[in-house]
């Protein structure tokens, strides 16, 4: 019987074994070397865009944080100064190059929701009135994921929400950021643009999040465009918000990036550009999210200098 016994606790163990292996299998994603991303031209940095005492200011969750990137390698840090490793298409290209007076700083803070975001804004001092704000945000990604169905869903802990449960929550979502926004211009009476980031689908549009060892949510993904919709729709409101589509450039890399026949495949670079997590990015994935505020920052800020 002893034997017996040993016998199917070997078996017991080589089949979690066995099961380890395959998930490390199926979810090791290869994350590929060098830059990621959409390229950025080098004329806009040749000159400063302003000599105004700015801030770059960081609001937000884990994204914003960098939680998963490597010391100096978050998109906040890159965005403010390059690192000493730079890769040689980006170089030169940071707001401190051409911000001279900017400094920086970061109120993000891993695994908050959007309910604390707002509370963050809504107890900000006023800036003074010399000094403009560069605002750059993500909100939201953690309203959806939480607690990973652990809890029945509810405000601020959506995974597993039906689509009429979500609703509430949804508009709540919307009427929320939309007073972030009005604060956030109040605090900075000196100017402000606030550049509000959408959020990634690491099911690259598939919805299949059970595929990656998560409990199923058959409408996640009509949630989360839902919630990427408010993002949209309120940034219109506000002449000083941009949206920055991440969203976009992460589309590809993720779950679901390698594979040749999905329909957002990178051809260029099938590699996997979040952390292992899943829901943050890796060291590729924030040069990449660096690239598009960037690219949106360009747009707007240096199309603002001399005014």
């Amino acid at each position: 019987m002893r034997a017996d016994r040993l016998a199917l606790a070997s078996i017991g163990i080589a089949s979690v074994a066995a099961v380890g292996a395959w998930i490390h299998f199926k979810l090791a994603r290869p994350v590929g070397p060098g830059p990621a991303g959409p390229a950025v031209a080098r004329e806009p940095f040749a000159k400063p865009w302003s000599d105004a005492p700015t801030v770059l200011v960081g609001f937000g969750d884990s994204v914003t944080a960098g939680y998963g990137s490597t010391p100096g390698h978050s998109y906040f840090e890159r965005l403010f100064t390059n690192p000493t490793d730079e890769w040689e298409d980006m170089e030169g290209r940071s707001l401190s190059r051409v911000l001279p007076k900017l400094t920086a700083r970061n109120l993000a803070r891993n695994g908050s929701t959007s309910l604390e975001h707002f509370e963050t804004i809504r107890g900000l001092p006023v800036a003074p009135e010399d000094q403009r704000a560069v605002v750059v945000m993500t909100t939201g990604g953690n309203d959806l994921i939480h607690d990973y169905g652990r809890t029945p869903p509810r405000e601020g802990a959506m995974y597993g929400a039906s689509w009429d449960q979500a609703q509430p929550w949804i508009a709540a979502f919307e009427a929320r950021l939309d007073e972030m926004l009005r604060l956030l211009e109040r605090k900075f009476p000196g100017g402000c643009d606030v550049f509000l980031a959408n959020i990634f689908d690491p099911t690259d549009a598939v919805g299949d999040i059970e595929s990656a060892g998560l409990p199923a949510w058959p409408e996640g993904l009509r949630v989360l465009e839902a919630y990427n919709a408010v993002i949209e729709r309120v940034s219109k409101r506000h002449s000083h918000v941009h949206l920055v589509d991440v969203r976009g450039v992460m589309l590809g890399h993720g779950i679901h990036g390698g594979e040749s026949r999905g329909m957002h495949y990178d051809r260029e670079d099938p590699h996997y550009w979040y952390y292992s997590n899943l829901e943050d990015p890796n060291d590729r994935g924030y040069d990449a999210i660096r690239r598009v505020f960037l690219l949106e920052m360009i747009a707007i800020l240096w199309a603002k200098q001399g005014d």
